[in-house]
């Protein structure tokens, strides 16, 4: 039996999940306009762990998201998760944020090419196209009524996660779809986590760092 812990806080979505041999067992998570993973991120841990009868040293494998996202919010899911694994001497897994968005979509609309998106403020986003058979490079890309025409002509796109919401306005080919509201969750890490721990594809816990995409840039305190 396999029990991975899985922690997703690449946006504002806070999300904790338990996973036996690859299936669900239980999931707490929390979207916030506070950001406020670091305060609710351990609590959530030990409150899910204590609720499903397990301790850190149950499971066999820490899953965290590996981005792009937020800067401090990758910061925090990746140095607690480093934690665990060195609590426990147990493996580090990375999921790439958008594959694992594009995972949650793909038995969805099977036939559809698959754009999550996370927004990287004003009119630019992390993204990437997922189809059946591949995945693009993650981009930053500024988004404008010219933006995906290539892509758009080819056949039905469906833009989701936090970047599309303010996107809709804005790419208006009867080709693009969205599904709005869509945040990255723990759940959806799962079954890439479980295939990157069959095939003992981990990362060094010493040196792994987040996928920022983009160097931070502090914001001017108010």
């Amino acid at each position: 039996m396999t029990c991975i812990l899985a922690i997703e806080t690449a946006t504002k979505s806070c999300s904790v999940a338990l996973a036996r041999d690859g299936h669900l067992v239980a999931v707490k998570e929390e979207v916030s306009e506070q950001y406020s993973h670091s305060e609710q991120l351990t609590i959530f841990i030990e409150q899910l762990l204590q609720q499903e009868g397990f301790k850190v040293s149950d499971l066999d494998a820490i899953a965290v998201s590996s981005g792009p996202g937020s800067y401090t919010g990758l910061r925090i899911g990746v140095s607690t998760a480093k934690g665990l694994c060195y609590a426990s001497d147990v493996p580090l897994i990375a999921v790439s944020t958008l594959g694992a968005m594009a995972q949650a979509m793909k038995d969805k609309y099977p036939e559809v090419q698959l754009c999550p998106m996370l927004d990287a403020r004003r009119m630019e986003v992390y993204c990437a196209l997922y189809t059946k058979s591949q995945a693009s490079p993650v981009v930053a890309k500024i988004i404008d009524e010219d933006s995906f025409a290539e892509e758009l002509a080819q056949g039905p796109l469906l833009f989701f996660g936090d970047g599309a919401d303010k996107c809709q306005d804005v790419l208006t080919h009867t080709n693009a779809h969205f599904e709005l509201g869509v945040y990255p969750s723990a759940t959806n890490m799962i079954p890439l986590a479980q295939d990157k721990f069959q095939n003992q594809d981990f990362v060094d816990v010493a040196y792994f760092e987040p996928f920022y995409l983009k160097d931070f840039v502090a914001g001017v305190k108010k």
